[in-house]
């Protein structure tokens, strides 16, 4: 079974996750230009990176079982049952600089994180399938 949420306010740490107006505006150009109909962004943890979780995200448009679908500046997020506790309070933002732009996450929970910021370790905690020793070029 599925979850929907719809989200109108800023995340909160332990709340909901969100995503940035810029963010949005990008998103969005990607899910309009992606071919896939009722499309979101699915944001999911893996383990690896040189912190110990690593952020992934893809432009989905199925629905599993366990997902929370939740509802942000008119962007579709959706996030599975394991890494919902970790990304409780996110906010995903796009981020231009001289390297050029990409998605990155505001994570409350996270308390260290590599460089790259696509890594990231919470609070004493080892990535539930061994830490990974991958590093920030590998994402």
């Amino acid at each position: 079974m599925t979850q929907t949420l719809e989200s109108t306010t800023p995340p909160i740490n332990g709340g909901p996750i969100g995503i940035s107006e810029v963010g949005a505006a990008r998103a969005l150009s990607v899910i309009g230009s992606s071919g896939k109909e009722n499309a979101g962004v699915r944001l999911f943890i893996k383990s690896g990176g040189c912190s110990g979780y690593q952020y992934g995200m893809a432009i989905d448009d199925r629905e599993l079982e366990g997902d929370t679908i939740l509802f942000d500046r008119g962007v579709k997020l959706i996030v599975d049952r394991m890494s919902l506790p970790l990304v409780q309070g996110a906010e995903i933002d796009y981020v231009e600089n001289m390297m050029g732009g990409g998605f990155t996450v505001n994570n409350p929970n996270a308390t260290s994180a590599c460089g790259c910021g696509s890594s990231f370790r919470t609070d004493g905690s080892a990535a539930q399938d061994g830490e990974g020793s991958s590093g920030c070029g590998s994402h």
